[in-house]
């Protein structure tokens, strides 16, 4: 069994479609295309005025070039805090109330503006920077306004950018404000810091008192010579020398005491011991030399002889006169040994006390030098807030002196309104007409069956079936007639729409698959 073959749409099918049932696409081709007449004619004209502003910096707080941005983060966040402002609703019913309202408005009892005027307005109202750029690359804006005259649109914009620059330094103003108030806090705070650690460090310099330079010097980490350390130096050195004085005393006096028993002790006393005693140094140097006097006399004479008899009687008469000077000697000595003792112990007790106080500067000296510390840090923290609040007081005394949004020339507006124009509405209203009514046709066309494609005759049911749709019915012959109307004979069952043979095709494919 042969399948049923598809209607198939050739371009002479659809132009006797076209011919045969005109209205099906010209009622629905006229209908849009007097809608779209329709509306070109009741659709108002839209006009856009644009205004230049460009923004720039406050020259007071630039680091670096004077009304130049630093960042490109900080230009895009003050061009944001713009669009938010040029949206707002202050600004917008403020620039409403300067430009009277249209006069196709309607009075509706309430007063201009009312929340609708500006929720409208707000929509027709665009910040935006030139075409291709970016917020935080230029410092030039466009504020756009959409009204349905040319003159409202340029008052409408006129009228924003009026009332943006002065919202916009109250802005300014009202930040500054608040940021002095709070530095003004932190100045505060910070100067009761400083004035309570100021305190406490005065304290600790009134009780070191006269050795504050010591202290500081411990406390700054100086590694030279402080006043206090070059004393106990010298102390140190100076009981040093008092110490090994006092020692050649004491041995003086040992080997003194010796000679006293013994004079021949004396010569083999060193010569550094009786530097002191320069009368008992002379008097050893004359006995030595009476004795060398003596053994030279006797090495050539004998004992009886003169002149040997007069050098041993020199010689001992020296030696007497040694022994009296030992006991002199000895007493000096001991008195000076006496004083180096004192003397000792006096420098001992001023190395002492000389310590003492610089142990005690250095048991004070990390308090102090946290004091220190933290009194210089509080005095930056307070140089920091002072400096801050200056510069706060600067912004808001700038703010209401100088606006930083200036306007680049004056509002300008195209000489067309924006949009399509009426004729291209009606011929785009034609066109989108065409395309439905030819939709509507073949949507609700039927369509004849191919011709079949196999070489087996025809059957004459389908000859005849197809003749009996060819031919027109008359009121006898094969054709009946009921209640006054002719009755055509039954239309094959090949005979589809357009949409039944969509249909068909779809659940063809689906069951080939």
């Amino acid at each position: 069994m042969n399948r049923q073959s598809q209607p198939i749409l050739t371009p002479g099918q659809f132009l006797t479609i076209l011919r045969g049932h005109p209205r099906r696409w010209l009622v629905p081709a006229a209908a849009v295309a007097l809608l779209a007449g329709v509306y070109a004619l009741v659709r108002p004209a839209t006009w856009e005025a644009s205004q230049a502003l460009i923004v720039r910096n406050e020259a007071a707080n630039s680091q670096e070039s004077l009304g130049k941005f630093s960042q490109s983060d900080e230009m895009k966040t003050v061009q944001e805090t713009i669009l938010e402002l040029v949206k707002s609703r202050k600004v917008l019913a403020d620039a409403l109330r300067e430009v009277p309202p249209p006069a196709n408005r309607k009075p509706a009892g309430e007063a201009w503006p009312t929340d609708r005027d500006v929720a409208e307005l707000r929509k027709a109202v665009k910040l935006s920077p030139p075409k291709g750029a970016e917020f935080g690359t230029t410092e030039i804006l466009y504020v756009e306004v959409r009204a349905t005259s040319r003159p409202r649109a340029i008052a409408l914009v006129a009228a924003i950018c009026d009332q943006l620059e002065p919202r916009f330094q109250q802005l300014r103003d009202a930040r500054a404000q608040s940021m002095i108030r709070e530095l003004e806090k932190a100045a505060a705070l910070a100067r009761h810091d400083l004035a309570e650690s100021t305190t406490r460090l005065s304290g600790i310099e009134q009780e070191v008192g006269s050795d504050l330079g010591e202290l500081r010097g411990l406390e700054g980490g100086n590694s030279g010579d402080s006043a206090l350390r070059r004393t106990v130096a010298e102390i140190r050195n100076e009981l040093r020398g008092a110490e090994a004085a006092q020692r050649l005393s004491e041995e003086l006096l040992v080997f003194l005491k010796a000679a006293q028993l013994d004079t021949d002790r004396l010569v083999a006393t060193p010569n550094r011991l009786l530097e002191s005693q320069p009368a008992l140094k002379r008097l050893k140097d004359g006995l030595v030399d009476a004795q060398l006097r003596s053994a030279e006399l006797l090495g050539r004479m004998t004992d009886r002889h003169p002149l040997v008899q007069a050098a041993r009687e020199s010689e001992q008469q020296i030696a007497r006169h040694l022994h009296g000077e030992l006991a002199t000697a000895t007493s000096g000595i001991q008195l000076e040994s006496r004083l180096y003792a004192d003397r000792v112990a006096m420098i001992e007790a001023q190395l002492e006390t000389a310590t003492g106080q610089l142990d005690r500067l250095a048991a004070e000296r990390a308090d102090y030098a946290n004091l220190t510390a933290e009194t210089q840090n509080r005095s930056q923290l307070l140089e920091r807030a002072e400096q801050k609040l200056a510069e706060a007081r600067v912004s808001q005394a700038t703010a209401k002196a100088a606006s930083l949004i200036g306007r680049v020339d004056g509002p300008e507006a195209g000489i067309n309104p924006v949009g399509p124009a009426r004729s291209m509405i009606v011929l785009a209203g034609l066109a989108g007409g065409l395309l439905v009514g030819l939709g509507t046709l073949l949507m609700t066309v039927e369509l004849a069956p191919p011709a079949p494609t196999h070489s087996s005759p025809a059957r004459p049911t389908d000859h005849a079936a197809h003749g009996a749709r060819r031919c027109p019915p008359t009121s006898h012959g094969n054709g009946h007639q009921k209640n006054g109307h002719t009755e055509t004979a039954a239309e094959p069952p090949g005979a589809l729409s357009l949409k039944q043979a969509l249909a068909r095709l779809a659940a063809t494919g689906a069951n080939g698959n």
